[in-house]
């Protein structure tokens, strides 16, 4: 077996070998043309001469050779015959520009000058006609030359560039369109290291372009629409330029653009004005600029951004909420500034952010008190706190960073960590903490232990700065029972500061007291909204704790000097020694401001019908909530109606289609937490006169007293002036004015006082006019109607009048059916339909006798003059008052003095009858003369033709069957005697034989009976 395999690795080398020997054979072979150039190196198809001290190209460069270098060397000129059997080459390098252009007559040594000509040459100016014949050159580097300017003519039409290298050269102008025939090959321009210091705007026309890289040259400020038309770019380097100002639209037509290099430039702040357009950017460099804030609204154009460099530049603090849109970066590197704030919030919405670089600034509080600085940052993989200020660690100041896998917190003097810091970070891989001032106290005993049991105390560097018996020591090596609280030597907040409320322009001091037993100096700080107050007016002092020997109590006093609204916010005290710094609670300090008035109210006249507008406007410390009262309560008119409109956002009230109901004073009330305060304006609605109730045409008798009334309503009140037939009508002792003249009175009128009245009404609106016509007549004798009396009046009268009918009527259907019941001789039935005489009085029970009665008053007018009811005299001495019905066909009026009369009647019997015959309900006529018992009674009017009535068989009984009684006293034996005088008249002209005497005998309406007249001997009231 060994054998073989000696054999099979002769045999190997054998082969080897024989390979090797045709290799050199045919290279021989296909250089044996011509030997490799004298004192040149050959390498295969590559022919080096350089650094040879040559004034002229060899002339016996081989057949083969491809590129040629001829660098270093002191060519003056170039010989054509030295290039004319070099069918392969491609890379010349070394020649001058303007010698290989002598070329011309060579073609491909022509394309090689252009294709591959190299730098350190010292080239001004492109010539046109000499690249015009460069159809096939591709990759052209024309860089480290003394180019000054590129013009439209240096490139003609046609040319196939793909890449132009115009790097460090001495190019100060750039014409518009220079480069625009290479527009449709061109993808990368490098044009680096000039001094260029303007580009002209759209001076690259360039859509294939994908790289331009401009650094190092001399641009101040970039113009809106410089890079339009370049579309297809998608990396710009503008690095280390003295770049200030980036206006508006400065990248636009950029969407496709990922990359875009601005560091080491001079920028303070990058707007979104600046960046409109650039949707699809991914990495935007600001390293090593002046930006001092992160302005919020920055970065709404280009949200897609994954990696953002801000890094050496000025920043102090980050906002809530400045980083919010970049919802898909992945790397924010923000060291080398001087940031000492971050505020609650600061990185919400970065949820995708992986790496974090804070290292190299003054963080101090946002690890030693500030609670959730970084939430938000829910993908965080690292975190770089390297270079910082932190004294301490707060418990919950990684809150939220579960993620987290590598956390730098080297090169800070850290002080102490509080129990549980790291607990939140389940996935901690590397922590790195280098410090040699712990504090090994009862608070850091749990540190060592837990680092050695996740693994983690390879990367910390900790030793013990106190006790004294510890100092020096590692905190891995110290004994766990060495840790111990038995002093005070970290500060520790006694008196914390109170929260103020003041007004604007008052003194504030905030006072905060701590207490320490170490003796290291101790510095006190206040800060304001987390930010430090760097000019505070402070006061400190310092004194021993009573019964505490080696405790010492620091006090600072932050003094604030007529506070205005920029002292408002929450403050905080900072004591610091050796060991650590101490942070108070946070005291706000609200300042408030009365409210006054910018826009008061003012009085305003309008008409009805149109629109009122009222402004009012407040301002103070908060600002003033404005409210609107009417007449000093809430009830509005135009509310109601849907016609008041207050605007929100404006200072305007306005009341839409006025009405005389929105007049009234209007108050504006400003009221803040400070107080309140009010203005009245007052609205006055004008109107044009009118009556609120028409005039009517009236109609009285001679001696009646009359009124008219004009109730005239406007605004202002309108002035009242009465005519008659157009002429003034002034006050006498008959025409009476009420205040105002909206009432006329005229007392006992006269035919002259008849006409047409007319009430004027005029305000400064204009003038109205209302008639009435008033018509005297002369008064009727005897039977005159009587002034008329109110419509209330006569209402009252019918209903007493009505009711007394109805209840005679019932008493007396009672009386019939008693005497028809116990009649056996004279019995009055019903058998057709009985007509009941209307005047029988309804004082009489069934039984024949006086019942309890009921009073009814009815109105009536004592005096001589005309009565609203007759008086009929009587011979039974009866002389009571009754209703007579027969005289008022042509009487409509009443005086106006009236008596109540009281009419008694007894209790119903319950019987119905049915009268056909009603009479008229009022009358008004004189009682007659009385004469003797069964005389006969003429009254002076009874409804009759010529006024004269004839009763029958000298009846006594009026017409009318109401009958009301003037004498209260008296009523009972008044009405006894009617009674008797009545019935005994029955009595004595009663005759069997005499049916018509009987029926004669009834007062007015027939009684139908079926027996002789037969009186009752229990009726008798004799």
């Amino acid at each position: 077996m060994a054998a073989f395999l000696g054999r099979f690795g002769y045999a190997s080398r054998c082969i080897f070998y024989l390979i090797l020997s045709l290799e050199l054979i045919i290279g021989y072979g296909l250089g044996s043309d011509l030997p490799c150039a004298q004192n040149c190196t050959c390498s295969g198809d590559s022919v080096d001469c350089s650094n040879l001290e040559l004034t002229a190209a060899p002339l016996d460069l081989p057949v083969r050779t491809v590129s040629l270098n001829l660098g270093h060397n002191k060519l003056t000129a170039i010989n054509v015959e030295a290039f004319a059997n070099l069918p392969n080459l491609r890379e010349l390098n070394g020649v001058n520009f303007v010698d290989c252009l002598e070329l011309s007559t060579t073609p491909n040594v022509f394309h090689v000058c252009f294709l591959f000509f190299r730098h350190h040459n010292k080239i001004r100016s492109i010539d046109g006609r000499r690249t015009r014949e460069l159809l096939s050159v591709e990759t052209l580097d024309l860089s480290n030359n003394d180019i000054t300017e590129l013009r439209g003519q240096c490139f003609p039409a046609g040319l196939q560039i793909r890449d132009l290298y115009l790097g460090n050269n001495k190019i100060s102008v750039l014409e518009v369109s220079a480069l625009d025939h290479l527009g449709s090959t061109l993808q990368v321009l490098r044009l680096s290291r000039n001094r260029i210091s303007q580009i002209p705007v759209k001076a690259f026309q360039l859509p294939r372009l994908t790289q331009l890289e401009l650094n190092r040259n001399r641009i101040r400020q970039v113009e809106g629409l410089t890079f339009q038309g370049l579309s297809s770019l998608e990396v710009l380097k503008l690095q280390r330029n003295s770049i200030s100002k980036l206006t508006d639209g400065a990248f636009w037509d950029l969407a496709k653009m990922k990359v875009l290099h601005l560091d080491y430039n001079s920028l303070t702040e990058v707007n979104s004005g600046s960046l409109y357009g650039l949707t699809s950017l991914q990495q935007l460099f600001l390293s090593n600029n002046s930006i001092a804030r992160i302005n919020p609204d920055g970065w709404k154009f280009c949200q897609k951004l994954r990696e953002l460099n801000l890094s050496y530049n000025n920043l102090t603090r980050l906002d809530e909420g400045s980083l919010a849109v970049l919802g898909d970066l992945h790397t924010l590197r923000l060291g080398h500034n001087s940031i000492s704030h971050i505020n609650e919030g600061a990185f919400r919405g970065l949820k995708a952010v992986r790496v974090l670089e804070l290292d190299h600034n003054d963080i101090s509080g946002t690890i030693e008190d500030t609670n959730g600085a970084f939430s938000g940052l829910d993908s965080l993989n690292k975190l770089t706190l390297f270079g910082n200020k932190i004294k301490s660690v707060a418990k919950k100041a990684f809150s939220g960073l579960e993620t987290l896998e590598h956390l730098n917190l080297g090169e800070n003097a850290i002080r102490s960590i509080q129990p549980d810091a790291f607990s939140k970070i389940r996935n901690l891989k590397s922590l790195l903490i280098q410090s040699n001032s712990f504090l090994c106290d009862c608070q850091l005993h749990w540190l060592p232990e837990w680092l050695v049991t996740h693994g983690l105390q390879a990367g910390v560097n900790a030793t013990c700065a106190h006790p004294e018996s510890l100092k020096g020591t590692s905190i891995f090596e110290a004994p766990s029972n060495s840790f111990v609280c038995d002093d005070l030597p970290k500060p520790q907040i006694t008196v914390q500061p109170e929260p103020t409320v003041t007004v604007l322009g008052s003194d504030v001091r905030l006072t905060c007291t701590a207490a320490s037993s170490s003796s290291s100096p101790m510095t006190f700080a206040w800060r304001k909204d987390q930010e430090l107050l760097r000019q505070a007016e402070m006061e400190n002092y310092a004194h021993v704790r009573a019964h505490h020997q080696g405790v010492m109590e620091y006090t600072t006093i932050l003094h604030l000097r007529h506070v205005t609204f920029a002292h408002e916010g929450r403050y905080q005290c900072i004591i610091t020694n050796h060991f650590g710094s101490t942070y108070s609670s946070k005291a706000r300090i609200i300042v408030n401001v009365l409210p006054s008035f910018v826009k008061t109210p003012r009085d305003s006249t309008i008409r009805t019908g149109h629109t009122a507008r009222l402004e009012c406007a407040a301002e103070g410390h908060p600002a003033p909530q404005i409210a609107w009262q009417k007449d000093g309560g809430t009830d509005f008119p135009a509310a109601r109606e849907r016609r008041m409109h207050v605007m929100p956002d404006d200072d305007v009230f306005f009341i839409m289609d006025v009405k005389p109901e929105d007049m009234g004073v209007y108050s504006c009330t400003a009221k803040n937490t400070a107080g309140t305060v009010s203005a009245n304006a007052t609205l006055t609605v004008l109107e044009t006169p009118h009556l609120a109730q028409d005039l009517e045409d009236r109609s009285v008798v001679v001696g009646d007293t009359v009124a008219l009334q004009c109730k005239a309503l406007g605004s202002p009140p309108p002035r009242i002036t009465w005519l008659r037939n157009d002429q003034p009508l002034r006050p006498s002792d008959r025409h009476h004015f009420t205040p105002g003249n909206q009432l006329l009175v005229i007392g006992s009128a006269s035919l002259e006082d008849a006409g047409r009245y007319t009430c004027l009404m005029s305000n400064t609106l204009g003038t109205e006019r209302a008639h009435s016509q008033l018509v005297v007549t002369q008064r009727r004798n005897p039977c005159t109607p009587p002034a008329g009396p109110s419509t209330v009046t006569i209402g009252i009268i019918v209903i007493a009048v009505v009711t007394s009918i109805v209840v005679t009527s019932l008493v007396w259907v009672c009386i019939i059916y008693q005497t028809r019941k116990k009649s056996e001789e004279c019995s009055v039935t019903n058998t057709d339909e009985t007509i009941v005489p209307p005047d029988v009085p309804s004082y009489l029970s069934s039984q024949g006798t006086l019942s309890e009665r009921q009073d009814v008053c009815i109105r009536v007018e004592p005096g001589g003059g005309p009565q609203p009811n007759g008086h009929v005299g009587d011979t039974t001495g009866f002389d009571g008052a009754v209703v007579c019905t027969d005289c008022m066909e042509n009487g409509n009026n009443y005086s106006k003095d009236p008596d109540y009369l009281s009419h008694g009647f007894g209790p119903a019997g319950g019987m119905e009858y049915q009268q056909h015959f009603v009479p008229p309900p009022y009358s008004h006529c004189y009682p007659g003369e009385q004469h003797e018992a069964g005389s006969h009674i003429t009254p002076l009017c009874n409804g009759t033709p010529n006024g004269i009535r004839k009763d029958i068989q000298g009846s006594t009984l009026p017409k009318n069957h109401n009958t009301i009684q003037l004498n209260q006293n008296d009523r009972k034996g008044k009405v006894i005697s009617w009674f008797k005088s009545t019935f005994n008249a029955y009595k004595k002209v009663y005759s069997p034989q005499d049916q018509n005497t009987c029926q004669q005998l009834l007062p007015i309406n027939p009684v139908h009976v079926q027996k002789p007249c037969t009186i009752p001997h229990e009726y008798d009231l004799q």
